[in-house]
């Protein structure tokens, strides 16, 4: 499937990587799933990021947190909030795309929704040096964050 947003921010990106997860939930239990999975591992994860930020002179405002977010409420609405993310295009059962500025980068989570398979696509560019010196730190976690993520995602939640 091609969503031409998506092409376009992929163009000039310093980073993009895709996650591929098997599963028969409907977009939005997926990612109803997949943003609302916290475990302590990953809260722990996102309060040493915190200092790190810090440490590049950068600020970190309180991550909201999107525990129990149910099915439908999920926005598909450009403008809409998802947790950090705000929706810049997205259609049901087919597509899903996000993002979020720091002073640092821009970061992009998009979702394909395949028959039996998502696609979770992460794009990243950076605004100044601080933006590759950040990502190459934190990106093995990242790997591993997405990659979890993406499987809550399929095991969905209830409607």
């Amino acid at each position: 499937m091609v969503i031409p947003q998506l092409r376009a921010l992929t163009e000039n990106a310093d980073h993009v990587d895709v996650k591929t997860v098997e599963g028969d939930v409907s977009l939005r239990e997926f990612l109803a799933g997949f943003i609302s999975y916290e475990p302590g591992w990953m809260r722990l994860l996102y309060r040493i990021r915190a200092g790190f930020v810090r440490l590049l002179g950068m600020r970190q405002g309180e991550l909201p947190s999107a525990r129990g977010i149910r099915p439908g409420d999920i926005p598909f609405t450009p403008g809409g909030e998802l947790a950090f993310f705000t929706v810049t295009e997205a259609e049901e059962d087919r597509y899903f795309v996000a993002g979020a500025t720091e002073s640092h980068l821009s970061a992009w989570l998009a979702v394909v929704a395949e028959p039996g398979r998502f696609r979770v696509v992460t794009v990243v560019k950076y605004h100044r040096w601080t933006g590759p010196v950040y990502f190459n730190v934190i990106r093995p976690f990242h790997h591993l964050v997405v990659t979890r993520m993406a499987r809550a995602g399929v095991r969905g939640v209830p409607a």
